[in-house]
């Protein structure tokens, strides 16, 4: 017996054939896999950052902070002058106490040395003290005296005149840069003339008073470099001189 075929059923299956083909076909691919990207770190948390911007900036101060100087200030001792003339010298001013008969004093740099000032010396230009740098000798503060004076001259004539028995302090005046002079009066009173003389290669200060019937000049004297490096001390040099009675 012949088998019947049911045209619908074949017609069925062939629909069915075709729809699966055309779902395949029109089925998107699936896209090919990612690559796999570095995983970042979890950012930090506001404690751990705040902590690390205080050290980074405690760091930078350190290092731009200019260290404190280790140097101590200078130290200072008193020094008794007692002005004394030519015949009652004898050694290093007479008197074996000279606080109690002292006429004037000044400052002295802890370490400077003092200079044994001549009978000669003292009788001709009236050098009664001097103290010097060690390290360099022409760094240095001394005193002189004339005696006979009740006052003051003109600050001009003051300062020709000791010139006239200091060659050096000549020598200064005539190739300086500048010459400044002015007046000055302490508590009680009492006139100072005081001048500073920058010139080549050397800086000076004086400081002129007249009391007692005595003229006093106290110098303090410095090569260039000296001067720039200690100008702070030497300045303090110049203003401690006073003369017994003014102080």
């Amino acid at each position: 017996m012949a088998t019947l075929f049911s045209p619908s059923a074949l017609f069925s299956t062939a629909s069915t054939t075709t729809a699966t083909a055309t779902a395949a076909a029109t089925q998107p691919k699936a896209p090919p896999p990612k690559s796999q990207l570095p995983l970042k770190p979890p950012p930090p948390s506001p404690t751990n950052l705040t902590v690390t911007l205080t050290a980074a900036t405690a760091a930078a101060v350190v290092l731009t902070t200019t260290p404190p100087s280790l140097a101590d200030p200078p130290k200072f001792n008193i020094y008794y002058g007692t002005a004394a003339s030519a015949a009652n010298y004898g050694g290093y001013g007479g008197n074996s106490n000279k606080q109690d008969s002292a006429e004037y004093v000044y400052d002295v740099p802890d370490g400077w040395k003092e200079r044994l000032v001549s009978k000669v010396e003292k009788g001709t230009n009236g050098t009664d003290s001097e103290f010097y740098n060690p390290k360099k000798k022409s760094e240095k503060e001394y005193l002189t005296f004339l005696a006979g004076f009740r006052q003051l001259a003109p600050m001009d004539i003051v300062l020709n005149n000791l010139a006239l028995s200091d060659v050096n302090l000549q020598d200064l005046i005539a190739g300086a840069d500048s010459v400044k002079s002015d007046e000055k009066k302490d508590e009680k009173g009492q006139v100072y003339y005081v001048y500073e003389i920058d010139g080549t290669g050397a800086h000076s200060l004086i400081s002129v008073t007249c009391t007692n019937n005595k003229l006093y000049a106290h110098f303090v004297n410095a090569p260039t470099p000296e001067w720039t490096r200690d100008e702070d001390t030497l300045r303090h040099l110049h203003e401690s001189f006073k003369t017994v009675g003014s102080f």
